[in-house]
């Protein structure tokens, strides 16, 4: 089928709101004979009849009324348009539409869009969280401009879209100062045992934490999973268990849910990837996440494992 001729559907919806292609003429200033043609040709385009005669005029027919309600909308949204250009009082933003998989942590994801959010930017972000599969669906019909997630995209989903890898910062574990009391041994041993909130299996951390457990030969006592990272956050900050975050939000982490740091871990890696429609990274916000990220987050991340700073045991 032919794209949508806008002339053929006025056209037809004159004659639908008039009743008549004589009335509809006068409203157009149009020749009746000229109006009938373009009829025609727009319901041979569509395969299907339009109107039906009724005495002397025209009644739609249940495919006529259909398409007027679509009509209806469509030049009614268009005298708005029209409306909003004349009072100059059209939005000046520009949509960008970010899908964030809810394993990734919120603080992360807050910081690589910052650069959307400053004053100069025309932008008006748009995020949706959920599950990676779910946006990656969203992403292959362009309803997404980009997704933040924990991991590439997998390769049983039949999406075309690219990785792009934004860094990578180990994790660091965290409790509140009470728990964090009970255990009378060093970092990481204390764990062994100890209540301990894991990622969920769906997260990409989760088989990672688990061989680190396994090589360390600790076996914490896991009383809770989590696919959201903030609800994970919200338990540990509730006292349910000692748990993980970036190294690289730390600080953060600590302040903001008033808990303890333990120890670091830099064999265990948290991972950022964007994922989008396009193989190079052409559009300026998506150019500058991935600058905020190497720059300003895992960079800053690399400098303090580079001065010097230990892993994997409490201070």
């Amino acid at each position: 089928m032919s794209k949508l001729n806008y002339k053929h559907l006025r056209y037809f919806w004159m004659v639908a709101k008039t009743g008549s292609i004589a009335r509809a003429s006068k409203q157009l200033h149009l020749t009746p004979q000229s109006i009938s043609g373009q009829l025609a040709e727009f319901e041979s385009i569509l395969g299907v009849k339009l109107f039906r005669r009724a005495g002397r005029g025209l009644e739609l027919t249940d495919t006529g009324q259909h398409l007027l309600g679509y009509a209806e909308q469509i030049f009614v949204l268009g005298d708005e348009l029209m409306d909003a250009v004349r009072d100059g009082v059209l939005p000046q933003s520009t949509p960008f539409r970010v899908g964030i998989a809810d394993s990734v942590p919120k603080m992360v994801a807050y910081r690589l869009v910052e650069p959307a959010l400053s004053p100069e930017s025309t932008i008006r972000l748009i995020c949706r969280e959920g599950r990676l599969t779910m946006l990656l669906a969203e992403l292959a019909v362009h309803h997404l401009d980009m997704v933040i997630a924990d991991r590439p995209m997998p390769a049983n989903l039949n999406v075309r879209g690219y990785d792009h890898f934004l860094g990578e910062s180990g994790v660091t574990v965290f409790a509140i100062p009470a728990l964090v009391k009970k255990g009378r041994a060093e970092f990481p041993a204390l764990l062994d045992g100890a209540p301990f909130l894991m990622p969920g299996e769906d997260v990409a951390l989760h088989p990672r934490l688990m061989r680190w457990f396994e090589s360390e030969r600790i076996k914490p006592r896991i009383v809770g999973e989590f696919d959201d990272s903030a609800l994970l956050l919200a338990f540990g900050q509730a006292g349910a268990g000692f748990f993980v975050g970036p190294t690289a939000i730390e600080r953060y982490i600590a302040e903001q849910y008033r808990v303890t740091i333990v120890g670091r871990v830099d064999a265990v890696r948290e991972q950022v990837y964007v994922i989008t429609n396009e193989r190079k990274l052409t559009h300026p916000v998506i150019a500058a996440i991935c600058n905020t990220a190497q720059h300003n987050i895992f960079g800053s991340v690399a400098s303090r494992k580079n001065s010097g700073s230990k892993s994997a045991r409490k201070k």
